[in-house]
């Protein structure tokens, strides 16, 4: 008998799997999390304690009004005595309506928010259609991004609705380990006409040599961005990268900037495969990479931290500053940003 079934993993029971441990070899994970929702007054969605779908009345609007205005300020105050982060499950509406609550979260440290809708009083139930909901969740996550500079951790549903395509319409942010690549000097290559070869060569690198499961990115032509698990994978691959361009007319070299963190994906509308977005290592990766010596790999603290925790026979190398520091500062020239201090490596086989 065959019977409905998702595509999102395989049974696998606990006395088959894999020991897990969490960052730092931890075996517990515990996270607290807040709901922040913002209700439409007398419209829409209302939910009640005491019976689920309840339309909204001015008992149950008036519950979730006290939170916003008293209930939260005393969970921010309690999670200050006690040193603990949060996460905030929070509804993009509350941009417009309460934005000192964003500015108490932004003031803490280390605390996360999770994109959870516009707002409660609508559901993704209420949505017909499956653009529509990729629509709603790309305009949540947009709001999000353009508000707080980074894409939100992860998605919840307003209400905990969910349909079974949400999980591919979410914005995936997940840390991942990134491979930023760049050819030294296209522009010359372009006024001279020479560029076609050059464009061929890294795209056809990048299908015969990213790692499985990768996500990459070449449209442009002469740059490259993949984002993979793996990072000894990924530094094969900026090998492989560095030695199919060079040999391509002109001999071009290649900077390549490797990093870990947070990087958000979501599926294309098109084919749903997975496409890179933004996120935290993106910007960091495409800082580093212009200050890479041509024909070079160089990688930050964070991917070398990954890095060393598989056996491979690459080096890393540390690199030097003219202050003596080590520290690199590789905000963008000329720009607003904040200094950006990074340690760097070179890797070599």
């Amino acid at each position: 008998m065959k019977l409905p079934h998702h595509n999102r993993y395989d049974y696998s029971p606990i006395t088959q799997r894999k020991d897990y441990d969490w960052p730092g070899r931890k075996r517990l994970a515990f996270v607290v999390t807040t709901n922040i929702s913002w209700h439409a007054f007398g419209k829409g969605r209302g939910h009640d304690n005491a019976k689920h779908g309840e339309p909204q009345t001015n008992r149950n609007y008036s519950w979730r009004d006290y939170g916003n205005r008293i209930g939260i300020w005393r969970l921010f105050d309690l999670a200050d005595d006690l040193s603990i982060p949060l996460a905030h499950n929070t509804n993009s509406a509350l941009y417009d309506y309460a934005p000192q609550i964003f500015e108490r979260i932004r003031a803490r440290s280390g605390d996360e928010i999770i994109a959870h809708g516009r707002t409660n009083s609508e559901n993704i139930h209420d949505i017909r259609w499956e653009a529509d909901e990729a629509r709603l969740i790309r305009e949540v996550t947009e709001t999000f991004t353009r508000n707080e500079g980074k894409a939100p951790k992860g998605w919840l549903g307003p209400g905990l609705g969910e349909t079974g395509d949400t999980p591919d319409r979410s914005a995936d942010v997940r840390a991942c380990c990134v491979l930023k690549a760049d050819v030294q000097g296209f522009g010359n290559l372009m006024r001279a006409g020479t560029d076609a070869p050059v464009r061929s060569a890294l795209a056809e690198a990048v299908q015969r040599w990213a790692p499985p499961a990768a996500i990459t990115e070449t449209g442009s032509g002469d740059a490259v961005l993949i984002a993979a698990d793996d990072p000894v994978a990924l530094a094969q691959t900026a090998r492989h990268l560095l030695d199919h361009v060079y040999q391509a007319p002109g001999q071009p070299r290649l900077r390549i900037a490797l990093h870990y963190g947070d990087v958000q994906s979501r599926p294309r509308d098109s084919d749903l495969r997975p496409e890179i977005v933004g996120g935290d290592a993106i910007l960091c990766a495409a800082r580093v990479e212009p200050v890479v010596e041509p024909g070079q790999i160089w990688a930050t603290e964070a991917f070398r931290e990954q890095f060393l925790q598989r056996p491979s026979l690459w080096r890393t190398t540390p690199l030097a500053t003219s202050d003596g520091t080590g520290l690199f500062n590789v905000k963008k020239p000329g720009s607003d940003e904040p200094d950006n201090l990074v340690r760097l490596y070179r890797l070599e086989s």
